[in-house]
């Protein structure tokens, strides 16, 4: 199977290589070239200049950038994906973008001959770098039955949810949940620290009753520690709660948790913080 991976970031960049490793031949295109020479250097695929180029006779385009626009951008053009794809080849976009993008992903993919899913991910880096993805898809289950042998090579879980923006809305479900556990870590971890409770004891005791979580197991050591280079980053979330609540006000939901918690992210990076993982949302605590 020939394949190709346009957008080498800290997700993309892995991803890649396992796809590389699975056996897979694999094209890969990045805005920054350097980075695509690098990745060639590091697991000896082939990289292009231009996504069209990337996309050429692949059975399956792989794109996880930035947001709706760099999608967009990596998509139509003279230059980009659609222009060097295949009939019949699929398109799966790994990028966390809005559900009405993928609609319009599916359609115009569709119109062209190609197949499509939306496929956003959970895991974050290391994830990403451990194979252990959860994919959440959109699409046609033919198609997903296509493109998922692939997936596998860096993906622990896939699931198609239903058609086309499916994938989309259930990684806005994703952060939303997301973003209250952390928001509720914080505050424990910030009221056992004024109480004088030992952090390390209280988490080996409280996580494992009906208050553990992946983030209490994974982050509670590095907050404990004031430290946030581990993770996923505040810019990214406030990006990604931003299409929940801007897809709430269209389907009529309340997020009013989310919405409070996107607050608190802004504060973060008006302290500087944007780079900083979401856990970050102690510091804004006892940073004050």
């Amino acid at each position: 199977m020939k394949v190709a991976f346009i957008g080498l970031g800290v997700m993309g960049y892995p991803m890649a290589g396992h796809l590389k490793n699975a056996g897979l031949d694999v094209c890969v295109y990045n805005r920054t070239e350097a980075k695509a020479s690098q990745w060639c250097v590091e697991h000896g695929g082939n990289s292009a200049p231009t996504p069209r180029e990337a996309a050429e006779n692949c059975d399956i385009v792989f794109t996880c950038v930035g947001n709706d626009d760099d999608v967009r951008q990596v998509i139509f053009g003279d230059d980009a994906a659609f222009a060097g794809m295949k009939p019949g080849a699929i398109l799966v976009d790994h990028t966390t973008a809005s559900a009405s993008l993928a609609r319009e992903l599916d359609a115009a993919a569709r119109e062209q001959g190609f197949s499509f899913l939306d496929a956003p991910v959970s895991g974050g880096q290391a994830g990403a770098e451990n194979a252990a993805l959860t994919v959440m898809i959109g699409g046609d289950q033919s198609t997903y039955d296509a493109a998922n042998p692939a997936m596998d090579a860096y993906s622990k879980f896939t699931k198609l949810l239903g058609p086309a923006g499916s994938g989309q809305l259930a990684k806005m479900v994703n952060q939303v949940c997301i973003a209250g556990v952390v928001q509720g870590l914080a505050e424990g971890l910030n009221f056992a620290k004024n109480a004088g409770l030992d952090g390390e004891a209280l988490i080996e005791t409280i996580s494992k009753g009906a208050a553990g979580s992946w983030q209490m197991e994974n982050r509670y050591a590095t907050m404990l520690a004031d430290e946030y280079e581990f993770g996923f980053a505040v810019d990214w979330m406030r990006k990604d709660l931003g299409i929940a609540i801007e897809e709430a006000r269209n389907n009529g939901s309340e997020l009013p948790v989310a919405q409070l918690v996107d607050s608190f992210y802004e504060d973060i990076q008006k302290m500087g913080g944007g780079r900083w993982d979401t856990s970050s949302l102690l510091a804004r605590l006892v940073r004050k």
